[in-house]
């Protein structure tokens, strides 16, 4: 399809345009639950194939339905994970950045379709160009290809730009940048062994991390990103070495449990603090649950005492346990009150990250 028919697509049959929507309600769910499961475990063949095959029929289905443009949106997409099956690509971040990305421009073309209103706009043609270059890329030009598409199609550059781009970008040596590439991935690892001590945590540290970073991003990139990374990575790890009797209940904590509750910053930012080139990250998991007023925890500090940080991770990890907390309502009222309630909370929160902050819900919200 060239461009011109991807912006006027015309629907010529209604009643197959709904049945590929309720296919495509049934099937985004299911991508997005094996793209969380690759990103903790990338080589799982049985994910691979089963994403593989749920894309493939999303494509079969729109075809059947006649549905030209998801086709066309489908089809490169399907390329790539054709390569990752057969082993030419691993599985990375970026693809499932890329992946996430198809799926939520492909549900908001048919949504439009469903309406009556044009697909201008969605920058379709330009992800397909993206995500065809995607498809015959080399494994090192994997993450400059995402991050290209991401930004034509969004028109925001990408937070989660690789480790290795962004150190290069700061003249740091080779040696420099494998050392803390790997500490990175054993900081995610650590993570990720969290995440998987209770379904309600599933995914929360890419959620969290996106945010910070595009906060950060927002006011000018006034923290260093890698060293804000790892500390979103931590910033909860020393629950762990908490009773999992008290951190795993969704409950009230009674006095005695919060104090405990109250001693996981310090084991994570200890275990940071130990290991060389990660002070800055320390100090953020360690300040991360102190507030503006003078009373937070571990050490009752006042905002001019907190790291820049620590402000930020407080802000989005308090919108994250918001989000937890009203997911009942649906995402739409969860989001809503989950931004409500940051906002009221001026005494807790650093003022001069709130404005970046709402700009960065403001936009996501404008894009969906």
């Amino acid at each position: 399809m060239d461009a011109s028919t991807m912006r006027e697509a015309v629907v010529t049959d209604r009643d197959a345009l709904q049945e590929f929507i309720d296919i495509l309600s049934e099937y985004a769910p299911t991508i997005e639950r094996d793209v969380a499961r690759l990103r903790n475990h990338p080589t799982e063949p049985a994910v691979v194939g089963n994403l593989f095959r749920t894309l493939h029929n999303i494509k079969g289905d729109a075809a059947l339905c006649r549905i030209e443009v998801a086709v066309a949106i489908v089809h490169p997409m399907e390329s790539v994970l054709v390569r990752v099956r057969n082993g030419d690509l691993p599985f990375s971040d970026a693809i499932a950045e890329a992946l996430l990305l198809t799926v939520d421009r492909l549900e908001l073309a048919v949504e439009r379709l469903s309406s009556g209103q044009s697909l201008a706009g969605l920058q379709l043609q330009l992800l397909i160009e993206g995500l065809e270059k995607l498809a015959a890329a080399t494994p090192s030009g994997v993450g400059a290809c995402v991050a290209a598409v991401v930004e034509a199609v969004t028109g925001n550059r990408p937070v989660a730009i690789p480790l290795m781009a962004r150190e290069t970008q700061r003249g740091q040596g080779d040696g420099y940048r494998s050392r803390a590439a790997d500490d990175l991935l054993f900081f995610l690892t650590l993570a990720n062994q969290f995440e998987m001590r209770s379904p309600r945590f599933e995914g929360r540290t890419m959620r969290i991390l996106r945010l910070a970073l595009e906060t950060n991003q927002m006011a000018g990139d006034p923290i260093d990103p890698v060293q804000l990374e790892a500390g979103i990575y931590m910033h909860d790890v020393g629950m762990m070495f908490l009773p999992e009797s008290v951190w795993l209940r969704a409950s009230v904590l009674t006095p005695a449990e919060q104090r405990i509750m109250r001693a996981h910053p310090v084991h994570a930012a200890g275990l940071l603090s130990r290991m060389d080139g990660w002070s800055t990250a320390a100090e953020m998991v360690a300040q991360h649950h102190e507030t503006s007023s003078g009373n937070g925890y571990p050490d009752g500090l006042k905002s001019e005492q907190i790291c820049p940080g620590a402000k930020v991770l407080a802000i989005v990890d308090a919108f994250e346990a918001v989000m937890l907390k009203h997911a009942e309502r649906g995402r739409k009222r969860s989001l809503l009150r989950a931004i409500a309630e940051v906002n009221a909370c001026d005494q807790q929160f650093a003022p001069e990250w709130i404005e970046p902050f709402n700009q960065v819900i403001r936009r996501a919200t404008e894009n969906r």
